[in-house]
């Protein structure tokens, strides 16, 4: 442990640590938590928490089934600014659980206050364009919701800190919904650095690296509301092609770094006990959308977007440095042809994983200078929550992530506890995008990163410290 951290550590306010269901919070937090909760809970013993849900397109509609499934909540409320999208709901609602009888929200952009301020909903689901998250989940906690937003969870430092401040004045706790994070070989990754595999960690990376733009470009089909082939955006095109690709002609910075940046926050105890301290970020060239348009069938130099001058560089390098010595390399990748990848690297004094390569190396363990096969350790530190919740796992998305991120947020809400990934984790991740733009503004200058948890990240123990404890509730 640094002499810095020592110095921290001797100088803050003792504070006594208590763990809450899911995570860990200070005494205070949990009495205050728990007064608020008994204040605005009504509901007999036996009643079901009752959940709403924002947003039911292209990512919502999956967590709607995950909701329907668990036989412990009510499925009270949906709301979606389009009506297509509300009809498909009641759709999925009929066929997976015909006795619910949600109640729909649409036509504007502010039904969803509606909403909140007609159902007396216990937890919602956001999954709506990411402009709109931070507001949802300010809106969700003054109504007493517990808030599960998709990510990112913000898209500026004021909203991240609306975020941190909604949770303080009501102490109804918000998740970010960051499913990689119960990815399998993520998971069994974090048991083995549980067990101090790799030794001292000194060095992560990750990303996201997608090949998106058949994402951001599309065209309207009638017949389909997920589009079809085409190099539109905006109000001529479908699904996330109609806000998602607005953000590349208008921003250059890391504009999606929680799937690389979840699960490396988790193995580096961010928040708890360490924290992000600064970023620097460079961007390269931006020609991948443009190259897309041209050389697309529908597009070329005669159409409208060709002409456009997309701010978003193609490939992102942010360097990340914490405050425990460690150092972090983030990548957004998302408009060149490539293979997905989360370029997930954990090394240190013991070993080390990356994943892209099946390579894994752990001191004494494997012969000295060469790799093992990943997937035999992966498979021997398999997370015991992969294990028990399998087979109701197989068939959720993302080959099974959504079913245990849906599930720990649901669990929170029947259990009243703080989630495992909460609101400064919510706020520290998001802010990688506004904090990047800002660095690479100004030609790769360090970015400094605000303290969230205004003090409380020395004290707060990490999450998942015990690998057999039933994290999920």
């Amino acid at each position: 442990m640094s002499s810095r951290r020592n110095f921290l550590k001797k100088a803050a306010m003792a504070t006594t640590i208590g763990t809450v269901g899911l995570g860990t919070t200070t005494t205070v937090e949990a009495a205050t938590l728990a007064a608020s909760q008994r204040k605005k809970k009504k509901r007999g013993a036996n009643d079901k928490p009752k959940i709403g849900l924002i947003g039911v397109g292209a990512r919502g509609y999956g967590h709607l089934i995950l909701a329907l499934n668990d036989s412990e909540v009510d499925v009270t409320a949906i709301c979606d600014l389009d009506p297509k999208a509300c009809e498909r709901a009641k759709k999925i609602v009929a066929e997976h659980q015909p006795s619910a009888k949600p109640t729909y929200y649409t036509g504007d952009e502010y039904a969803f206050q509606t909403m909140l301020d007609k159902e007396g909903l216990d937890g919602v689901i956001i999954s709506t364009p990411w402009r709109w998250h931070a507001p949802m989940a300010v809106a969700c906690m003054k109504a007493g919701a517990y808030a599960g937003v998709e990510v990112s969870a913000a898209m500026t430092i004021e909203e991240c800190w609306d975020l941190v401040n909604a949770y303080e004045e009501t102490k109804v706790p918000c998740m970010i919904l960051e499913n990689v994070n119960y990815r399998r070989d993520v998971m069994a990754v974090l048991n083995m650095v549980r067990q101090n595999m790799f030794g001292e960690l000194v060095h992560f990376r990750g990303g996201y690296c997608h090949d998106l733009r058949h994402i951001k470009f599309n065209s309207q089909d009638p017949e389909k509301w997920w589009g079809v082939s085409g190099v539109e955006f905006g109000e001529n095109a479908a699904s996330e092609a109609q806000w998602r690709t607005q953000h590349s002609l208008l921003k250059n910075g890391d504009v999606y770094p929680t799937h690389g940046l979840g699960p490396v926050a988790m193995y580096a105890n961010i928040n708890r006990g360490n924290r992000f301290e600064s970023i620097s970020s460079m961007a390269s060239k931006a020609v991948g959308l443009h190259d897309y348009i041209m050389k697309h069938p529908e597009g070329g130099p005669n159409h409208k977007n060709a002409s456009l001058n997309f701010k978003l560089g193609d490939v992102i390098t942010s360097q990340i440095k914490c405050t425990n010595g460690e150092t972090i390399l983030l990548t957004h990748d998302t408009n060149l042809a490539r293979p997905y990848s989360l370029e997930f690297r954990v090394q240190g004094t013991g070993g080390l994983w990356e994943c892209d390569a099946d390579h894994m190396h752990i001191v004494g363990e494997s012969k000295p200078h060469y790799w093992d096969s990943a997937k035999e350790w992966i498979e021997k530190y398999d997370h015991p929550i992969w294990k028990k919740y399998e087979n109701d796992a197989k068939e959720a998305g993302h080959g099974g992530m959504d079913f245990f991120v849906i599930k720990a947020f649901l669990d929170s809400i029947k259990t009243q506890t703080q989630p495992p990934l909460d609101v400064y984790d919510a706020a520290a991740w998001s802010s990688v995008t506004p904090l990047s733009e800002a660095s690479i503004a100004q030609g790769g200058t360090a970015q400094i990163f605000p303290d969230f948890t205004r003090g409380k990240w020395i004290n707060r123990k990490p999450i998942y410290t015990e690998i057999n404890e039933n994290i999920l509730g």
